[in-house]
């Protein structure tokens, strides 16, 4: 029906049609597949929740003298990054803590403060205190270096997170008789609640369900700036038992993604404390998906009726990595308040913001239409399920307990 190349040349005369992935389903109800397929050009998506597989690596530039910060230690405002590399680059990662968090020793800890704080704070232009000690060499002398570093005068600062925008993700509930902290949040006991984390119609993997248009390369709202998909993300898992319409019932893919984190904000990128778990980031994340046939974009007009996800019991099964489900339920279902498990009511709550979703979709539709984004083609595509890539669980042996 049209090449990307076709679309950006429309965005660049000022006539391209973009609408959300909201918007798409009541113009699909209206207009029907064809005619709608034939309207739109692009569709966008968005999601905003907790993604813990994130961070951000740094060069920080040569002291005087220099020094040699790899095979040494150091910390930022205290929490500890990542020095295996060459002299003066270094990894934040989102969980990292500072060595004196008391953590879960005063049970459930409230981990107050981490990597996905300090990451927050630099991209708002703050100050961050760098810590650091090396073993000196001839050519890298110095061995203590204490100094304050900010994200406008050091050389990269660089978000790469290897797994984001999980397509699709447990119903966390809790069989047992005493609450329990998890990354899904509290979960009260004898099915209290019931957690869950997605923006479900408007997220991104969800609407391209076989990544036929999501692929490396893609260029995509990150962060409140310009990313890429690096590669499929670590668990990428497409393998999954899927719906009729395509869409997978449980945790498949996922993506890694890349992006300069100098041009990026602070309100799509969120330090997060979780109790009695740790700390993670909250990440923004907005994929356009070009309407190149009527297929991409009957899958961009999915329902939260038509999505499902799988109640999944963390007190037990979920730690001790026991197969299946409790029940599976839909996303209007989630996002009434209530879903039934083994016969009881239970509320739902979401870990992830549908309404900076749709303000991301938004965000994201405008750029495009004002000519500030164009689309990227995939220079390599994401394993699907032809691939007979599946994610594999660690194998242990028996000496193992």
């Amino acid at each position: 029906m049209r090449t990307i190349k076709e679309i950006n040349a429309k965005i660049k005369k000022g006539d391209v049609v973009v609408v959300t992935a909201e918007e798409v389903i009541d113009l699909v109800a209206k207009k029907g597949v064809k005619k709608a397929a034939q309207e739109v050009d692009v569709v966008t998506t968005g999601t905003f929740g907790p993604m813990c597989s994130s961070g951000a690596y740094f060069n920080i530039g040569h002291s005087k003298p220099r020094i040699k910060l790899g095979g040494g230690t150091c910390t930022l405002n205290g929490v500890p990054v990542y020095t295996g590399f060459a002299a003066v680059d270094i990894y934040l990662g989102a969980t990292a803590l500072a060595d004196d968090d008391p953590r879960n020793k005063i049970y459930p800890g409230e981990f107050k403060y981490g990597g996905g704080h300090v990451i927050q704070e630099l991209v708002a232009g703050k100050n961050a205190h760098l810590e650091a000690s090396a073993y000196g060499t001839d050519c890298y002398p110095r061995k203590k270096l204490s100094t304050h570093i900010n994200i406008k005068d050091i050389n990269e600062a660089v978000l790469f997170n290897i797994r984001n925008c999980y397509q699709n993700y447990n119903i966390a509930v809790n069989l047992s008789d005493k609450p329990i902290y998890t990354y899904m949040g509290m979960l009260k006991p004898n099915l209290g609640n019931a957690n869950y984390c997605s923006a479900g119609q408007l997220s991104p993997l969800l609407k391209d369900p076989y990544y036929k248009t999501i692929g490396v390369g893609t260029k995509i709202f990150l962060g409140g700036g310009i990313g890429y998909v690096s590669w499929h993300g670590t668990q990428h898992n497409p393998s999954v038992k899927r719906k009729e319409n395509g869409i997978p019932q449980a945790p498949a893919g996922t993506l890694a993604v890349i992006g300069d984190l100098k041009q990026m904000k602070p309100e799509w990128l969120v330090g997060v404390s979780m109790l009695g778990y740790g700390v993670t980031l909250n990440v923004g994340i907005g994929v356009p998906i070009p309407i190149l046939d009527e297929e991409i974009l009957k899958y961009t007009a999915a329902r939260d009726e038509e999505i499902y996800a799988q109640v999944v019991d963390y007190s037990e099964a979920y730690p001790q990595a026991v197969p299946g489900s409790l029940a599976e339920a839909n996303y209007a279902q989630l996002k009434s308040g209530k879903i039934t498990v083994k016969g009881k009511e239970i509320p739902t709550g979401n870990l992830s913001s549908y309404s900076k979703a749709v303000e991301i979709a938004e965000q994201l539709k405008a750029w495009i239409k004002k000519g500030d984004f164009t689309l990227t083609e995939a220079v390599a595509a994401l394993p699907g399920v032809e691939s007979g890539y599946t994610f594999k669980p660690l194998k242990e042996s028996p000496s193992i307990s």
